[in-house]
């Protein structure tokens, strides 16, 4: 719209310019509302009650989806309880330190729909079973120079790790590895769980289970260890 003036005087920035500082003004003169007519980009133009309509709408349905996410967030987050609840359980039933790595691998693999699992232990453990996901590394932390820096912080992880990480937890299968979680299990020990779904484990998702998970089984390995 130019400039040019209307009734006289009055410009179209004026009337713009008094209304901004008068937003109430419509409520004096609720007719004018079906009566003032809006341009839009998806379709004809509207008067301002229509407009408002669209918007709330629009915003309704809005709010509808993002509670159909929630809601869904909820559930997932309820079933990955219980899939933490169930783990516990198990590994608090465990009698010695094999039958607690055991039961580690067996409820990660078959619970959580995990693809491959490693338990990496520094040092020399006595009483683990030889079994191709549970590796070993006598010389601690320090052979594992790829996990200097996870190590010290010692936060769980989400994401693609670099090649020389996947080889060293998965050998071979590491080219199939497109993801991957890592949780350090206490003082001597790592847990990596390797999916082939690039989108399963990245760095936006929560670390909220993988806490409880690293927390579960460190006190469960802690725990036979003592008893051994």
């Amino acid at each position: 719209m130019t400039d040019t003036a209307i009734d006289g005087d009055i410009k179209p920035t004026t009337v713009a310019s008094y209304l901004r500082r008068h937003p109430e003004f419509l409520t004096e003169y609720p007719e004018l509302a079906n009566q003032l007519v809006l341009p839009s980009a998806n379709g004809p133009a509207a008067s301002l009650a229509v407009h408002q309509l669209r918007t709330l709408r629009e915003k309704n349905a809005e709010l509808e989806t993002r509670l159909r996410e929630l809601s869904s967030i909820a559930g997932d987050n309820e079933t990955l309880m219980r899939r933490v609840h169930g783990l516990m359980l198990a590994l608090l039933g465990a009698a010695d330190i094999e039958e607690t790595v055991r039961s580690v691998v067996r409820r990660l693999t078959d619970d959580f729909k995990s693809e491959r699992v490693r338990l990496v232990f520094f040092g020399d453990l006595a009483g683990l079973p030889d079994e191709p996901w549970l590796l070993r590394e006598p010389r601690g932390a320090s052979g594992l120079p790829e996990f200097a820096s996870f190590l010290a912080h010692g936060d769980p992880v989400a994401g693609r790790l670099a090649p020389d990480k996947l080889h060293r937890l998965f050998g071979d299968a590491a080219p199939d590895v497109r993801s991957a979680a890592l949780m350090r299990i206490g003082p001597d020990a790592l847990l990596a769980i390797g999916s082939g779904d690039s989108n399963r484990f990245h760095p936006g998702m929560g670390t909220l289970f993988l806490d409880m998970i690293s927390t579960t089984v460190g006190s469960a390995i802690e725990r036979a260890r003592k008893a051994a």
